[in-house]
């Protein structure tokens, strides 16, 4: 994942997710946040869209691999460094 979450972070009371469930799924996957659910001001629990979750499980899965972590640290060992738009330019021509 490629952004800070905590910018994507709303916040319901849980009168209002009780009474409306299904409209904060919608409105969290139309705008790509999630809302964690407040009693008395104090965290209940978060209410993620399948498609944020997917992806953190993914993240998760990958980031829980040796194997993954040993390339990611060798990647970032390299002194050289790429532009972004070289790869766009790259993935492009694929």
């Amino acid at each position: 994942m490629s952004k800070q979450l905590i910018i994507d972070e709303r916040f319901a009371n849980i009168q209002k997710a009780q009474a409306g469930l299904t409209r904060l799924f919608t409105e969290a996957e139309k705008r790509g946040n999630f809302y964690t659910v407040l009693r008395n001001d104090q965290p209940l629990g978060v209410l993620v869209p399948r498609k944020m979750w997917s992806s953190l499980i993914e993240d998760l899965e990958a980031l829980s691999s040796p194997n993954f972590r040993k390339k990611i640290a060798r990647a970032r060992s390299f002194k050289k460094r790429v532009k972004a738009e070289s790869i766009r330019r790259i993935s492009r021509l694929e």
